[in-house]
């Protein structure tokens, strides 16, 4: 599930009140966010790079510039498919 090298660097994590949170997501050639059950709903927004989205067993190519918004009870994953780093802000809720 997944799998390769990526990083995340969370922002607002430890914001008291606060339930949500945003990620900045490198993932490296290669890359990928392992294809899993969305329990809230999460955006995607595409920073730089370019890769494949995965949703509800349909594949269609991301781009810097586009958005994806994956709802409660939607199966989706992503993975980097060109030469630079796919860079992705994630929004969601805490846990």
């Amino acid at each position: 599930n997944g799998g390769g090298n990526s990083t995340a660097y969370r922002f607002f994590k430890n914001t008291p009140g606060s339930k949500l949170q945003l990620t900045k997501r490198v993932l490296q050639p290669g890359a990928a966010i392992g294809y899993h059950l969305q329990e809230d709903e999460e955006i995607y927004y595409i920073l730089s790079g370019t890769g494949e989205m995965q949703m509800n067993g349909k594949a269609f190519a991301v781009k810097a510039g586009d958005a994806v918004m994956t709802m409660p009870g939607n199966y989706h994953g992503l993975a980097q498919t060109g030469k630079e780093p796919l860079v992705v802000i994630i929004n969601y809720q805490k846990k």
